[in-house]
């Protein structure tokens, strides 16, 4: 069994920018693997405007630019959606067949590079890209946006393209208030270079699955049987909690390196914000690299503050909700 409390693993800057690349839970996805909802037309809209918007680039000396012109600029395409509407899977297929160079990494992550590297270092890292894709454009910290728009004010002129998602709040939903114009008109100096789509329906991983369904513990120990153990990280929550906060959040995928599953027993309540923003970016680096997981303890609408589910980062709590949901799903389909 592998002991994660033991792990605190180091990380050179630069490798932050080192494998940009669609995670194991997406790296089989393609545009024809997107099923769209019939009953939500903008799904398919959306399929359609990425794939038009990668055929639009055509080969140059130097590297491909998109919408060719006698200064070629990059332009931009941002996807407004709820959670589970398929946005991450078109961003991997984009980088699947993306005709040049791309990167595809979440906001945090971009924020987590800027920071490591500082603003120049993070430009000339990534000049050289024709296609940058940004998963989860959060537009709640004003510092983190405006860090945003300085790297893509800088690096769109030179000719990078942009493919942006971002999640409406799922109280927005029908009520035309979606984040396509919070982005507008936070991103001011680069908004004019976007084309924004948005993308209704509802959450594709709570079909089947309440928030509050933990496993059971004829579950877990059903679930627990079938793992490798020489693999498996098995650790009490209260110990993870401990953990994480020494270890910086850039570092999470290393400190998962060769983990196959993960077991969270005995799931609680977490009244610190700096612990709960932890555990989610926790939970989504073990997400998407696709690892198999397991939780006990508190049903899971009793993990968050009600203040931190409706406050500022009420969208990275909803979508950690909705992923932990999706791997309680599959860890029952284990059973």
């Amino acid at each position: 069994m592998i002991d994660l409390l033991s792990r605190n693993p180091s990380l050179d800057p630069e490798a932050l920018t080192a494998e940009l690349a669609p995670t194991p839970r997406y790296q089989g996805v393609r545009f024809a693997t997107y099923h769209p909802n019939a009953a939500y037309p903008s799904q398919e809209e959306a399929r359609v405007a990425t794939q038009t918007f990668l055929k639009g680039a055509q080969v140059r000396p130097g590297g491909f630019r998109l919408f060719r012109r006698a200064k070629p600029e990059g332009r931009g395409l941002y996807l407004d959606g709820g959670f589970g509407v398929g946005k991450t899977h078109l961003l991997a297929s984009a980088w699947h067949e993306a005709p040049g160079r791309a990167a595809l990494m979440s906001f945090q992550d971009l924020m987590y590079i800027i920071g490591a590297l500082g603003m120049t270092r993070a430009v000339d890292a990534f000049r050289g890209h024709d296609l940058l894709l940004i998963d989860e454009f959060e537009l709640d910290d004003p510092g983190n946006t405006h860090m945003a728009n300085t790297f893509l004010g800088q690096l769109m002129p030179g000719g990078t393209s942009v493919i942006a998602t971002s999640n409406t709040e799922p109280g927005a939903l029908g009520q035309g208030r979606f984040n396509a114009s919070d982005f507008q008109r936070q991103i001011q100096a680069i908004a004019s270079r976007f084309e924004t789509h948005r993308i209704d329906g509802p959450d594709y991983r709570q079909r089947g699955v309440r928030p509050e369904d933990v496993l059971t513990p004829a579950e877990f120990t059903a679930w627990e049987a079938r793992q490798q153990g020489a693999t498996l990280a098995r650790l009490n929550h209260r110990d993870l909690s401990r953990h994480l906060l020494q270890v910086h959040p850039s570092r999470f995928t290393r400190l998962l390196q060769g983990v196959s599953a993960v077991a969270v027993t005995d799931l609680t309540p977490m009244p610190d914000q700096n612990v709960a923003l932890r555990f989610v970016h926790f939970i989504d680096k073990l997400y998407d690299l696709g690892l198999h997981a397991a939780f006990t303890g508190t049903n899971l609408s009793g993990l968050f503050s009600d203040t931190y589910r409706h406050g500022a980062y009420a969208k990275k709590y909803s979508r950690c909700l909705s992923r932990l949901s999706e791997l309680l799903k599959e860890a029952r389909q284990d059973l």
